[in-house]
């Protein structure tokens, strides 16, 4: 887990703390383009760190920086 992005334990993740869900701080927004469907990209920004996930698969989660982010941006509107 990265260590830059904030995390908070889920109140629903019982006293013991081993398998607890641990969420960002920051909430998650999903891409306008994702639609009404379950399938969404979902990204949360941190002042040093962009989070990418599939909001099908929430446990799985990528990180990057803001620079990297802007020209993954750049590349997939065919500004690059």
């Amino acid at each position: 887990m990265r260590s830059d992005i904030a995390w908070q334990k889920s109140s629903y993740s019982g006293g013991g703390g081993e398998q607890c869900v641990e969420i960002s701080a920051v909430p998650w927004q999903k891409s306008s383009h994702s639609g009404g469907g379950e399938q969404c990209v979902e990204i949360s920004a941190h002042p040093h760190t962009i989070a990418i996930r599939e909001s099908d698969i929430p446990t799985v989660v990528v990180t990057t920086t803001p620079p990297r982010f802007r020209a993954l941006i750049a590349s997939v509107r065919g500004r690059a």
